[in-house]
């Protein structure tokens, strides 16, 4: 059970308040840009197999722009209906506190430290972009 201070869990809202307010304003403004973007606009009147695949690069680098930043929105939403319960800061792998600072930092956090290094470790891989 986390030992949080009713000030410190204030503390932590404010700052996921903070951060869901600031992500649905960046996937705003990168939804508003990228649908002025239009495929003919990056490519060109004249499109070759290289003007195409630039385009469709960018195309695919604005759709994981938003897809992280609405993953992390739903997290930050997660954390904001979590904080009032009794185990809100405690590691879901080991059962830990999870400690203030990390959590002033990733006010989301669902893992201590420790844990999350092994969590990043073994699923490393399946961020990895391929091409």
């Amino acid at each position: 059970m986390s030992a949080l201070t009713v000030e410190q869990k204030q503390q932590i809202s404010t700052a996921l308040a903070a951060r869901r307010a600031q992500l649905t304003e960046e996937i705003r403004v990168e939804l508003e840009r990228s649908g002025h973007e239009h495929f003919a606009d990056l490519a060109g009147e004249v499109t070759d197999a290289g003007d195409a695949s630039v385009a469709d690069m960018l195309v695919d680098h604005d759709i994981a722009i938003v897809r992280r930043q609405v993953e992390e929105l739903t997290q930050v939403e997660s954390a904001q209906k979590r904080i009032s319960g009794a185990d809100y800061g405690d590691c879901e792998e080991c059962g830990a506190e999870i400690g203030l600072p990390r959590l002033l930092a990733v006010p989301h956090a669902t893992r201590c430290i420790g844990c999350q290094g092994q969590h990043e470790k073994m699923y490393a891989h399946e961020s990895t972009p391929k091409l």
